[in-house]
C-alpha cells in the first residue's frame, strides 16, 4: 500500500541516486502529495525540490538528516520546516560537507592500498552534484567488479569498523537538536526502534518527535513507538528512507503509510516553537 506522504527521502545531494527534480516527478507520478527531502548533513537539494514542485499539487517540506554520535551509538536527527537559508545552519553544514569529502578520499585511499584500483574521479562522477558518500564508493566498487552489490561493499569494506571505514566528523545528538532548533526547525529522531532508550534524554534536550512509520517496522513496533511518543509528548513522523532502488531496493518511494496527521502535527509544533522563540 502506498502513502501520499513521505517525510524521509535522500537525493544526489547526499547519498541518493536521484536529483530533487527527479524525486518530485517520481513523487507526483505515484500520487504523493507531501514529501520532504532529508539529505544527510546538507540542505542543498531543497531549493531545487521547491522549484520543481512549484505550481503543482505536491508540497515539499524543507528537511535534512544530521548524523550524530553518542559514544558508540550512531544517531540520526531529522529536521523539518527549518529556515534552510539560515547562515548559522549553512556554516555548520559546510564544515560537515568538507569533512565528508576528506573522509571519502581517505576511504578510497584505503581501498587502493588494499589493491582495489578505484578512481577518485569516477567516485566523484557518481556523486554528481552531491558530496561523496559511502554509497558512491560502493557503486564504484560494484562497477569495477570488486563486489556484486552495494550491500556487499558495505559488508566487506565500508561498514562501521570494516577495513576501509573512516569515522565521520562527530556531532552529539544534543548539538544536532540545538542546530535545528536554532534554525527554527522541528527535530525528530530517525529510525528509533533500536535506540528507543535514548528518547528520554533527547526529549529533555529539545527533541520534538520520533519516526514511527518506517520500512520493515512491524505493527507491534509501531504501536510501541507511538506509545513512547505519547509518553514523552512527542509527535510521530515517518518515511521510506528512499535513496533509490539501485541502493536500497526494498525502500520504495512512498512505500510506508504515513498519516497526514503527522504533517499537521509538525506544522503545529513549528508554530509553537516559533512563538516560544519569537
Amino acid at each position: 500500500m502506498t502513502s501520499n506522504v513521505d517525510l524521509h527521502i535522500h537525493s544526489v545531494f547526499s547519498d541518493g541516486l536521484h536529483t530533487p527534480a527527479e524525486i518530485v516527478a517520481m513523487s507526483r507520478q505515484i500520487g504523493l502529495r507531501i514529501i520532504s527531502i532529508t539529505d544527510h548533513d546538507t540542505v542543498d537539494g531543497i531549493a531545487g525540490a521547491l522549484q520543481a514542485a512549484a505550481n503543482t499539487e505536491l508540497t515539499v517540506i524543507p528537511g535534512l538528516e544530521i548524523s550524530a554520535d553518542a559514544g558508540k551509538l550512531e544517531i540520526h536527527i531529522l529536521g523539518y520546516l527549518m529556515d534552510h537559508t539560515s547562515p548559522d545552519l549553512s556554516a555548520a553544514l559546510a564544515r560537515f560537507g568538507q569533512a565528508r569529502l576528506a573522509r571519502g578520499q581517505e576511504m578510497v585511499n584505503k581501498l587502493r592500498a588494499m589493491g582495489l584500483r578505484l578512481s577518485w574521479e569516477r567516485v566523484c562522477e557518481l556523486a554528481g552534484e552531491g558530496v561523496v558518500g559511502r554509497p558512491h564508493i560502493a557503486l564504484a566498487l560494484q562497477e569495477a567488479g570488486y563486489v556484486r552489490s552495494s550491500q556487499e561493499a558495505f559488508e566487506l569494506y565500508l561498514g562501521r569498523n570494516k577495513s576501509a571505514y573512516v569515522p565521520r566528523l562527530k556531532m552529539t545528538p544534543q548539538e544536532a537538536i540545538a542546530l535545528i532548533l536554532n534554525a527554527h526547525g522541528v527535530p525528530v529522531l530517525a529510525h528509533p526502534a533500536d535506540i528507543a532508550f535514548t528518547v528520554p534524554d533527547l526529549a529533555a534536550a529539545g527533541l520534538a518527535g520520533i519516526e514511527v512509520y518506517y520500512p520493515f517496522y512491524s505493527p507491534d513496533t509501531i504501536a510501541f513507538l507511538r506509545q513512547l511518543a505519547q509518553q514523552h509528548h512527542l509527535i510521530c513522523t515517518g518515511g521510506s528512507d528512499f535513496h533509490g532502488l539501485g541502493l536500497l531496493p526494498d525502500n520504495r518511494l512512498g512505500g510506508v503509510c504515513v498519516p497526514a496527521s503527522c504533517v499537521t502535527a509538525l506544522c503545529t509544533r513549528r508554530q509553537h516553537l516559533g512563538a516560544r522563540n519569537g
